[in-house]
């Protein structure tokens, strides 16, 4: 799990510009809520990359490739976290959050489950 806060990369009184991914191709973006409390993920992806990209709220991360320690740690608006292929990865939001999933591979629009493996003992 790699996590990036992204920093602004000119802002006047208009108002902000933030690259989130600059020189990469994606097959989807997909736009997410998340209430309270809910948990979103618990699985892996065989060959996707996927990137989560907070717009609003504060969520926590988790992560674990093969059977290295579990990552955890909080993120909130601003944030990147890039899970590669294979890498099982969960998110907990702490209050309402709004984000993006940014997708490379073969996970993405009616094959979103094509390449998805739910986890047996979950993350969160």
């Amino acid at each position: 799990m790699k996590i990036e806060k992204k920093p602004i990369n000119f802002e006047d009184d208009r108002g902000l510009i933030r690259d989130i991914i600059v020189g990469e191709e994606f097959d989807a973006i997909t736009f997410l809520t998340c209430n309270p409390g809910a948990i979103r993920g618990n699985h892996l992806h065989q060959e996707s990359t996927q990137c989560l990209y907070v717009l609003t709220g504060r969520l926590v991360c988790a992560a674990q490739m093969g059977d290295n320690p579990i990552e955890s740690q909080e993120i909130s608006a601003g944030d990147l976290v890039t899970n590669l292929p294979k890498e099982k990865h969960a998110f907990k939001a702490l209050e309402k959050s709004m984000l993006l999933c940014i997708t490379k591979g073969p996970r993405k629009g009616k094959n979103y489950e094509a390449d998805t493996f739910r986890l047996k003992k979950p993350l969160l």
